[in-house]
């Protein structure tokens, strides 16, 4: 039985008073009571039950006890939609505009929250990942513990209200094997790429978002030897490897005194002192590539993703990422550099009817005055 039991917008209202009340006398219990949290919470709702001059049926009293453990344990009115598998992605406008993805098509749903359970929300599941969000730092990206990537947005950076983003991610990591099953990839795509990772070739997974290139890449790794040393950096946990010998890091944005921010290039070159093998980078965006472009140089191969709408997009954003480091890095450094280090580009993509697959994979060709690549045929 879900919220939409209570129909009336005055059994919704009653529902909204009664897990009031319950807040209020959990409380009183917790001050008098030594229990744990949720023995008092059962205590509490049998005490409510009993109270009450008509039984409550069966449905509405199992109903109210999923919503209550919801409210003060879990993440509200979001945690059914967090539990859901088949919901790849939740997404709040407005406390009455709250969308989800499904097999990657959005759809708005017929739910709505207060603005302070919105926030409530937010600050508890920030509570569990040490991050902060304020005035002073409007934006906020962190990892729940089931793995999900959390992004916030506040006013006065929004118009209005608060923007909140979900992305949940699988909960196994898919092999690519799977992705052939799954039709995101042919048999002979997948052997291409998986021979490529086996003799170290560096490979660029590219896509638009929401193309599966995290889970491409996840995939990927699945070929790695077992004698490997994994290091991936990223910023915020989302790479998944079923490997024994691999740490992953994650940036961290500075404290209130402004110090302690822990960024992309500072992880890319702490992985290098740490005897990795394959080195592997979540997402480049800014100057890390040119820390990327260096590691992969000294010949310890790598993998990253990039935001592109094509192959040779993607090499071509690549090559004036490193020009944002604020150094004297000339373009005749950069390019031939890119082609001398990166083998193989992965272009992924989501197509209207929400399947992702492999759309190219493109060889980058040895420099000859400009980059460029060719499609592989496989």
């Amino acid at each position: 039985m879900k919220l939409e039991h209570f129909q009336t917008q005055k059994e919704r209202s009653k529902m909204s008073e009664t897990l009031a009340n319950l807040g209020i006398a959990l409380r009183n219990h917790a001050l008098t009571n030594n229990r744990v949290a949720p023995t008092a919470l059962n205590e509490v709702l049998d005490q409510e039950f009993e109270s009450r001059n008509q039984r409550a049926d069966l449905g509405e009293e199992l109903e109210l006890r999923r919503l209550a453990e919801n409210q003060f344990f879990g993440f509200g009115k979001l945690q059914p939609l967090i539990d859901d598998s088949s919901i790849e992605e939740i997404w709040i406008n407005a406390p009455n505009q709250i969308f989800v993805a499904r097999s990657g098509l959005s759809s708005r749903l017929d739910l709505s929250m207060s603005s302070a359970e919105v926030s409530g929300v937010v600050e508890r599941m920030l509570r569990l990942t040490g991050r902060r969000l304020d005035r002073s730092s409007p934006f906020v990206d962190a990892s729940l513990p089931d793995g999900s990537r959390l992004h916030v947005v506040i006013p006065e950076i929004t118009r209005s209200h608060w923007s909140v983003n979900i992305r949940k991610f699988p909960r196994k990591t898919y092999s690519m094997e799977d992705l052939v099953r799954f039709g995101s990839a042919t048999e002979s795509q997948s052997e291409f790429l998986k021979r490529a990772i086996r003799e170290k070739a560096n490979l660029l997974v590219s896509g638009a978002t929401q193309a599966g290139k995290t889970t491409f890449l996840s995939a990927l790794l699945g070929a790695l030897d077992s004698t490997e040393r994994l290091i991936s950096v990223e910023e915020t946990f989302e790479i998944r490897a079923e490997i024994s010998d691999w740490v992953a890091l994650q940036t961290r944005q500075p404290n209130l005194e402004g110090v302690g921010e822990v960024t992309l290039r500072r992880l890319i070159k702490e992985a290098l002192r740490m005897r990795p093998t394959r080195l592997v980078v979540g997402e480049v965006r800014e100057a890390e590539a040119l820390d990327l472009l260096i590691a992969l140089n000294s010949g310890l191969p790598g993998l990253c993703t990039i935001h592109a709408n094509s192959a040779e997009d993607a090499i071509l954003k690549l090559s004036t990422l490193p020009l944002l480091s604020g150094q004297n890095i000339p373009a005749d450094f950069v390019q031939p550099t890119i082609a001398a280090c990166i083998d193989y580009v992965v272009h992924c993509q989501l197509d209207q009817q929400g399947r992702r697959s492999i759309a190219q994979i493109a060889e980058v060709l040895p420099f000859d005055g400009k980059l460029s690549t060719r499609a592989v045929q496989c």
